[in-house]
């Protein structure tokens, strides 16, 4: 509805803003995903606020699809513009306007879309009116509102806030790093589609990872992988719900695919039908096409699916507080997975990254193989005794089939593909955290050294650096960096660690967003943003490298 992100010149708007065309500085309502932007300009001052409602009511969570955005002077007569042009989707069509006495009606879309305000509706096309008094936009996509505007707005506010707050205080937080993880917290929350129980990776599509490289990928969908990651920050967050509503969200997906034959990623109601399309009338983020819609990958094989998806599984059968989830569907569903991952260790397939290349065995692809028969094993050893040797010999097959073909004697380190001695992987990272070797063990340690030399550009860390069939990466991938400082923490490298979190926390943008991409040259984020996998291994990343609270308090 709203596309100018992707197309500047012609794509839909909702922007508030004083008329001679001020930045103002954002920053969120502490402890909220609520937005403050005050704008100061020469005729007077202003902010607005702008949130999407969410509290507690009548026992449930009140989460309307609404966007409200209050308008409140500071000082000053000041002179505002506000522009609401919304449009038919990729069609660029601007929507038909029917005006009523204090709202505008959007026609053409599947539901009711209503902006309803107290800003004279004549002005809402870009006409400067002065700011007198505050004022309020509530723009909906369904029911609309029948109650009075002011106090509707300011009662949603407030509610929302103290839902938020509320939120934050039962989270788990570092020592250090507080903020950071807070925030990050609050973004991964924004991630999780509470309907069916599905968890995307970001809320936008076609940001480019860097100028020229015509990775415009879109992530507004759920990746099985990136959810098992998100599900294990809100662990040590100590939020838990989100995993009970991934597990139903999971159990419809998997009972539509025979042979538990999975895709990367689906859509947010489970559906599988991604197909990816170029929209070639739009001009792109600043100009960087093409724009996409949909992602060939969920036609991709990626086998580390499966052992991602054993331990997002694994809780339900080792922590006693989630005991009335450990049903026999459960059971037989992470068993099968489990099963899956073992048939096929050491098999060619795409990988994490995605690469539009030739398949080929990976070794991460591998590692969380072992990973799913480990954790299997364990799993059966509490609740199905006579299955734990199949998965404890399974786990030991796989690790020494990785350690034969993805390790190589010239770079003293774990590489990316099997009997391949050059090529590396910052995804290898995740061996340290998963346990596959112990902390002290000088393999683990020179895979570590070995990324840290070959893959870094200024104190950052590339995926890799092979062509993988759209060219050479050129700047780092975040999570690539949390995932090396958590590796450097669990491997009793701490103050290594804590020297590469202060570089990567320094980069945060004023909201405390991260994006997919930094260029560290440039000092500048690149790709889809906020990027649901940077925070996730932010948290991960503050909680490995800070100390413990026991050892402060």
């Amino acid at each position: 509805m709203f596309g100018a992100l992707l197309d500047e010149n012609e794509g839909g708007r909702f922007s508030v803003g004083p008329v001679d065309g001020t930045p103002g500085e954002m920053r969120y309502l502490e402890n909220t995903n609520v937005v403050e932007t005050r704008f100061t300009a020469p005729d007077g001052s202003f902010r607005v606020l702008d949130f999407a409602p969410r509290f507690v009511q009548y026992d449930r969570v009140f989460r309307p699809t609404q966007l409200i955005r209050i308008l409140e002077p500071l000082d000053g007569a000041p002179r505002v513009r506000v522009y609401c042009t919304p449009q038919l989707g990729w069609s660029k069509k601007p929507a038909c306007r029917q005006q009523g006495s204090n709202h505008v009606s959007f026609l053409g879309y599947e539901s009711d879309v209503r902006l309803t305000t107290d800003v004279p509706i004549t002005y809402l096309e870009g006409q400067p009116f002065v700011l007198t008094g505050r004022r309020h936009l509530l723009f909906t996509w369904g029911e609309p509102v029948a109650e009075p505007l002011p106090a509707l707005c300011d009662r949603f506010f407030h509610e929302t806030v103290r839902y938020w707050r509320k939120w934050v205080k039962h989270c788990n937080v570092p020592f250090l790093y507080q903020q950071a993880v807070i925030r990050s917290a609050l973004a991964l929350k924004l991630h999780c589609y509470e309907d069916t129980g599905a968890i995307i990776a970001a809320s936008t599509t076609s940001v480019p990872e860097f100028p020229g490289s015509r990775r415009t990928w879109d992530y507004r969908y759920c990746w099985l992988r990136d959810a098992y990651y998100v599900l294990d920050a809100f662990r040590l967050l100590g939020h838990f719900e989100e995993r009970e509503q991934f597990v139903q969200y999971l159990l419809d997906v998997v009972m539509a695919a025979p042979g538990l034959e999975l895709a990367p990623l689906y859509r947010i109601d489970g559906r599988g039908d991604l197909e990816e399309v170029i929209i070639e009338h739009w001009d792109g983020f600043q100009g960087e096409k093409p724009v996409r819609v949909g992602n060939a990958a969920a036609a991709q094989t990626q086998y580390d699916v499966y052992g991602e998806l054993v331990l997002a599984l694994t809780p339900i059968f080792l922590d006693d507080r989630f005991r009335h989830d450990a049903s026999h569907v459960a059971l037989d569903l992470i068993r099968n997975l489990a099963r899956r991952a073992i048939a096929v260790a050491g098999k060619p397939d795409a990988g994490i990254w995605e690469a539009r290349r030739e398949a080929r065995p990976q070794t991460f692809s591998s590692l969380m193989s072992w990973a799913a028969a480990d954790r299997m094993a364990m799993v059966a050893a509490r609740v199905q005794p006579e299955a734990e040797k199949e998965f404890r010999d399974a786990a030991e097959n796989i690790r020494g089939e990785i350690l034969r073909r993805g390790w190589s004697k010239e770079l003293g380190s774990l590489v990316a593909a099997y009997d391949d001695s050059s090529g590396l992987d910052a995804a290898l990272l995740q061996a340290a955290p998963l346990r596959f070797l112990e902390a002290n063990d000088p393999r683990l340690h020179g895979t570590i050294d070995a990324i840290l030399k070959n893959l870094s550009v200024d104190d950052w860390l590339l995926r890799y650096a092979e062509d993988d069939g759209l060219g050479r990466p050129t700047i780092a991938f975040v999570i690539c960096q949390f995932w090396l400082i958590e590796a450097l923490a669990v491997t009793g490298r701490i103050e290594e660690s804590k020297e590469a979190m202060d570089r990567a926390l320094a980069t945060l943008t004023p909201l405390g967003l991260m994006a997919e991409d930094y260029d560290p040259r440039g000092r500048r984020m690149w790709g889809n943003f906020p990027q649901a996998y940077s925070h996730v291994g932010l948290i991960h990343a503050a909680f490995a490298a800070s100390p413990r609270w026991t050892e402060i308090l």
